[in-house]
């Protein structure tokens, strides 16, 4: 159990250490190197999507106070420029936290997706920036029964909470043809969805080539229902759903735009997704570490 702030930072920092050797091959960096290792400025942005500090004046103020644990703070009006150009190497740590957890082989998944809007509906057409060069349009969100100005970004999440995948797209694409796009990627897998997935063609297709039986609850006006215990197997899919975006919305803030740009959009889902997979793999190594000492003072010989 972690009881201290101190103590998290730690095993933040042992994790992506442990992955960065792995990983900084990856990475070409002109000129001489920061004070502040990339190391440090991967761990610094975890920890404060954790601590849900997601501006970086605030993530800054507040770790100042902590640099007997990272004492060379990253320069703020280089912050954001650095951590666009680690996002991918963010995520591909993203990407081995998951392939060293059992729930990574969870062959039953959810497919959502939930809405970034990157300006407010009545302020698309004055609103500036990169946006609609980078395909920003405005879309529907039928569960929340609003017009948006951005994107909507669909995840594959399994019955454990876990966001296996996922991918940004114009509002205005709908979610089954973005779907398709995202589980094209993976195979031998159970996938439920919403009303938005329903398409027999797109499921044939997903079964014969990646073997992927895609589970639609039917729309009303459908011939074809479903039993009721079928029906609660799908409201209980729905509060695994619901969960998971509430996490990410309560504690990672992943609907408020901060960003000014496309890239700095971008930046930012890749670090709260993978924050969000941190929390759940430092779960995991805490119960390992639990039951490692547990064993030793049980069987000390």
């Amino acid at each position: 159990m972690i009881a201290h702030f101190d103590d998290f930072c730690l095993w933040v920092y042992v994790v992506v250490d442990d992955m960065w050797r792995e990983l900084e091959g990856q990475l070409r960096r002109p000129g001489p190197k920061p004070a502040c290792r990339d190391r440090e400025l991967i761990a610094i942005c975890l920890i404060g999507e954790c601590l849900g500090w997601d501006v970086e004046t605030e993530l800054l103020s507040h770790m100042q106070a902590h640099r007997h644990k990272l004492p060379i703070l990253p320069e703020q009006s280089r912050f954001n420029r650095r951590r666009r150009n680690l996002m991918r190497i963010i995520n591909e740590m993203r990407r081995m936290m998951l392939a060293r957890m059992a729930l990574f082989w969870d062959e039953q998944c959810v497919v959502d997706s939930l809405p970034i809007p990157v300006a407010q509906f009545h302020l698309e057409p004055q609103s500036c920036g990169d946006w609609p060069v980078h395909e920003a349009n405005c879309g529907l969100v039928s569960s929340k029964k609003m017009i948006v100005f951005g994107y909507k970004l669909h995840m594959l999440i399994t019955l454990g909470g876990l966001v296996l995948d996922f991918e940004l797209a114009p509002a205005s694409v709908g979610d089954l043809a973005v779907g398709r796009e995202l589980l094209q990627e993976h195979g031998n897998r159970i996938v439920i969805g919403d009303k938005a997935y329903v398409g027999a063609p797109v499921a044939e297709e997903l079964w014969q080539h990646n073997r992927i039986r895609l589970l639609t609850k039917p729309r009303k006006n459908q011939r074809k229902q479903i039993s009721a215990s079928v029906r609660r197997l799908y409201k209980s899919v729905r509060q695994i759903i619901e969960t998971v975006t509430s996490q990410l919305n309560a504690q990672f803030s992943i609907e408020t735009n901060r960003a000014h740009t496309f890239w700095g959009l971008c930046a930012r889902p890749y670090t709260k997704l993978t924050a969000h997979t941190l929390c759940i793999y430092i779960n995991r190594l805490l119960g390992v570490h639990d039951y490692l000492q547990i064993k030793k003072l049980a069987f000390p010989n």
